[in-house]
């Protein structure tokens, strides 16, 4: 059975072969600022557009969590703006990370991954600014993409 590859490096720099979704996660409320996302947005600027349009025209669209925007930056490079916070700070209700929006935004996710044959590339989502823990994250990784077959690389610096 597969299993997730850890390495260290740039989950916006994936080096393998073939079309490749960078996944991770936002906030509900259009926040676009601090964490992955600024990464993101020194490599492309088509992410954060796409997630800004997305979230000012939601009044007709599926923005909320759980919901995922793919967006290509490049020929072979996709990247996957998965709702799985509920607002940006920590207070009476706990962490902003949602884990059932993002096992959900995962499954959709897995769709997108078999339609393309791409592979899957993120940090440690829902884990930094969210307040997420990986050992809640890591099984739905498992159980939405590795179990399909999907090959899933997680980024870390340690």
């Amino acid at each position: 059975m597969a299993e997730i590859r850890y390495v260290r490096g740039d989950a916006t720099v994936p080096s393998v072969k073939g079309v490749k979704i960078i996944a991770h996660v936002c906030n509900d409320i259009g926040g676009w600022g601090k964490g992955f996302v600024l990464a993101l947005s020194r490599r492309w600027p088509q992410p954060e557009a796409a997630y800004r349009a997305w979230h000012r025209d939601r009044a007709a669209n599926d923005f909320g969590l759980g919901a995922v925007q793919l967006v290509q930056a490049e020929r072979y490079v996709w990247v996957a703006n998965m709702i799985g916070q509920r607002g940006v700070r920590t207070g009476s209700k706990g962490v902003p990370v949602r884990y059932e929006a993002i096992d959900t935004a995962l499954d959709r996710l897995a769709g997108h991954a078999l339609e393309l044959g791409a592979s899957v590339h993120m940090p440690r989502i829902g884990c930094g600014l969210a307040g997420g823990t990986w050992s809640r994250v890591e099984p739905l990784v498992e159980e939405r993409l590795v179990r399909r077959g999907i090959p899933v690389t997680v980024y870390g610096h340690g």
